[in-house]
Order: structure tokens, then sequence, then C-alpha cells
């Protein structure tokens, strides 16, 4: 029986229940303050806000045009993607999402989904160290497809964590600087915190691999991320997770990009649900996007094939809006797309 997102969203309600709601819209509204959980800590206003900012940016429509076959591959360090969105790095099923699977299983499954629609995903850290191994063991079983991301800990733990991502091949690897002060990690007795330029820089020099940070939302600490020589940031909030109040990523991605971009990838997350929201971020001056929530409902609902049709779905409706606003390639996307 072939699978529908129906019936995917009811399995993954019932198998997430008391953890997330799987709700028609997943804005926050009913797990704020649920950390550890699915929501944001405090209010939820920062997960919240990152849809809101999404929001407030409106396509414009062009139809007068001569595209008509919208081309989305991405290059990344060699590996050509088939859209410019990617897995972002989740971890902690057993308190965040039930524990109603176990995390090598997870992330399997997240690594796997996104490799059968033509991408990649990226695996993450957390207290227990089965959750780093896991993702690391995924991305070496599928050929190196996948970016392990450590948590920002003490400079020697995360030194040893990037040499066992060098070993199983990952085409990248990097940090969540946005998880400094992480509730979870903090409840679990594990030491994360922010780092100074010069720690960041002995990390990128450290490291034989493209190092990645993560949890950008200043134009400050983006030039001290290009100061250290990082590869590429991620402009993010930890999905409104680690600080209340803070903007959506949306709304500050340009400023951050219009200094940086050309020297370094920029990608962001935050809030992402369609694929028109990926050509907003796209126009905003990402290289790539991040996604998170859905594909935690795609997976627990349809297992690999339902990661896959998650981000299968986006892929289509970004073609759409592409079709519809006269762009030919996600690597050109035209500002002047967007009204806010």
């Amino acid at each position: 029986m072939s699978l529908d997102f129906d019936t995917i969203n009811a399995k993954a309600r019932e198998r997430l229940k008391g953890f997330c709601r799987v709700c028609p819209v997943c804005d926050g509204r009913h797990c704020s303050g649920q950390v550890p959980g699915m929501g944001g800590v405090g209010s939820g206003t920062a997960f919240r806000e990152n849809l809101h900012a999404l929001a407030r940016y409106r396509l414009r429509m062009k139809t007068i045009h001569d595209v008509r076959e919208p081309d989305t591959k991405l290059d990344l360090w060699g590996q050509i993607l088939s859209m410019p969105i990617m897995a972002a790095p989740m971890t902690g099923v057993s308190y965040n999402m039930g524990g109603d699977m176990s995390e090598e299983s997870f992330i399997d499954g997240i690594v796997e989904g996104c490799m059968d629609a033509g991408t990649i995903g990226w695996s993450g850290d957390g207290a227990d160290p089965a959750m780093f191994e896991s993702g690391l063991k995924a991305i070496e079983k599928n050929n190196g497809s996948g970016i392990p991301i450590i948590k920002p800990r003490a400079q020697d733990e995360i030194i040893k964590r990037i040499r066992s991502a060098e070993k199983a091949g990952a085409i990248a690897v990097g940090m969540d600087i946005d998880g400094a002060g992480l509730v979870t990690m903090a409840l679990k007795g594990q030491a994360v915190g922010p780092k100074s330029t010069a720690e960041l820089k002995e990390l990128v020099q450290e490291c034989s691999l493209p190092f990645i940070l993560k949890g950008v939302m200043t134009p400050e600490d983006a030039l001290s991320a290009l100061e250290a020589g990082v590869s590429a940031i991620v402009v993010s909030n930890h999905g409104g997770r680690v600080l209340d109040y803070t903007p959506g990523s949306a709304d500050v991605l340009s400023e951050i990009s219009s200094l940086v971009r050309g020297r370094m990838i920029v990608m962001a997350d935050g809030g992402v649900r369609f694929g028109a929201d990926v050509l907003k971020l796209l126009a905003l001056g990402a290289d790539a996007v991040m996604v998170g929530r859905p594909l935690i409902a795609g997976l627990f609902g349809g297992g690999t094939e339902g990661v896959g049709m998650v981000l299968n779905k986006m892929k289509n409706e970004l073609i759409q809006s592409m079709l519809l606003t006269g762009t030919q390639s996600t690597t050109k996307v035209c500002p002047k797309i967007i009204h806010k």
C-alpha cells in the first residue's frame, strides 16, 4: 500500500504522543516551553518568530519569462545535491521525541531518506555518546553522505570528534555554537559554552574537512567566523529552543549574507515548512536551507520513505514557486522576487 501524508501524519501523531502533536501548522503554539521536548524554551516566542519572520516576506508573482525547467541542483564541496534542502542535525529521541525509536534507527532513517531524495542529512551530538556515534555510523555506512555537527564542548573534546568525522569520510564537519546554553545538555551534566574567535580558529586549523559554524545570528558573529577561516555558516537560532525572544532567522539573514556571502557558504534554517519558504531564504541570501521538524513526522510516520516524501514535496513546491517567480536556478535567485 502506497503512503500518503494523511497516513504518515496519523501514525507520527500516535508514535510521538505526549511529545509532538504533529499539528497541521507546526508553529510551536502547543508545545511552548517544552524543552526537553519539541517546543521552544520559555514562552516559545523564538520558535514562533521563525515562522512569523518567514511569513512577513511575500513572493512577487512573475509569469512573463522564458523559464521552463527550473534547476534546483546544488554543488556542495563537490557533491551534487538534487535540491538546496538538507536535514538539520537532530538528536535526543528519548527525551525530545518520546523514545519510540532508537537513536541509531532515527539517524539511519534521516540519512538514508535524504540520500533517496538526492540530498544529505546532518547528524547531531548530545549528552549520550550514542547520539554522535550513531550519526557517524550512518554517515560511514552511506559512503560519507552526511555532515556531523558537534556541540560547543571543551576544545579537546571537539577535536576528538573531528577526528572521528574525518575517519568516517564525512564531506564536512561542524559545530552548533547555538547549543552553548542548551538546557538538555546542562541537565545531563555536559559542559558546553560560547567560543572565542581564537578558539574557532584553532578548531578550523585542526580540521582537514570544511568546517561549518551553525548558530550565527548577528553580522559580528559572521565576521568572526570569517576571520576564523570557517567554510560555511548556518544562520540559525537553534529552532528557537535556546533563547527566548530572538528574531527569526529570515529577519537577520540578508544583513549577514551581504557581509560574507561569496567568501563563505551561507545556509539558514528556522520555520521551513514549504518549498516557498526555501525560495524566500535563498532570495534573502542563503545558498542552502535546512529543515528539521517536518522530517521527524515523516520518519516516525513513514520511515525512510516518509523522509524522502517530505523532501520531494518541498522540492516540487520549490520548483512551482520558481516557475511562478521567473527563477531559473536556485544558485541565482534574484532578491527582487521578495516583497516584505
